[in-house]
């Protein structure tokens, strides 16, 4: 009988420590997947949210309120406060101000992207990318740099490894050889935003 109180309290440990071992062992887990996290897949699990938008400042110190809509490899689409859209490097970004609740769900675990469904190619997608589809639509946008502190605005006829070739005309006007006012090299690196 004594054996069955001792093997009993034997047993209520042993259950207390494993129940002790197992919450720090996912506590720890959480850790480093937290650790391993890029900013990429907390603005990802953003993506398509409604509500209140999220604040970007950028690392030419300007800030915009945005809705993200799509994330890809190094850059994020999204809809501007003002009704607009943009571009924005994932590198031009210096923090984010987020909401109580935006923050919980920039935590949570993304499922891994499945070939074939929807974001699984965009995710993979770089910037060049996004560029030269806006170049060969002849989209005219805003660009903005560290450089300078106000856009420019003009329309992209190409785009190299690390920089774009920038016809910059007037606001309104199509992109002809005559309304041409300069060309532009930009260097990516420099860009952090190109509003459309």
């Amino acid at each position: 009988m004594r054996f069955d109180l001792l093997f009993d309290d034997l047993e209520g440990q042993l259950e207390s420590q494993l129940a002790v071992g197992g919450e720090q062992q996912r506590a720890e887990e959480e850790r480093l997947r937290a650790a391993r996290t890029p900013l990429r897949e907390r603005l990802a699990a953003l993506a398509g949210e409604s509500g209140p938008g999220i604040r970007l400042r950028l690392i030419d110190g300007s800030a915009v309120e945005v809705t993200v809509a799509t994330v890809g490899r190094d850059w994020l689409a999204a809809q501007l406060s003002d009704g607009g859209e943009c571009v924005v490097p994932l590198g031009a970004i210096a923090s984010l101000a987020l909401s109580a609740a935006q923050i919980a769900a920039s935590r949570e675990r993304m499922p891994e992207p499945q070939p074939g469904r929807p974001g699984a190619l965009t995710a993979k997608i770089g910037i060049g990318v996004v560029l030269r589809d806006l170049a060969r639509r002849r989209v005219p946008l805003d660009v903005l740099t560290r450089a300078e502190p106000a856009p420019v605005h003009g329309t992209i006829d190409r785009v190299g490894a690390d920089h774009l070739d920038l016809a910059v005309h007037e606001r309104g006007a199509a992109r002809r050889a005559s309304s041409v006012l300069e060309h532009r090299v930009v260097s990516l690196a420099a860009v952090t935003q190109l509003r459309l």
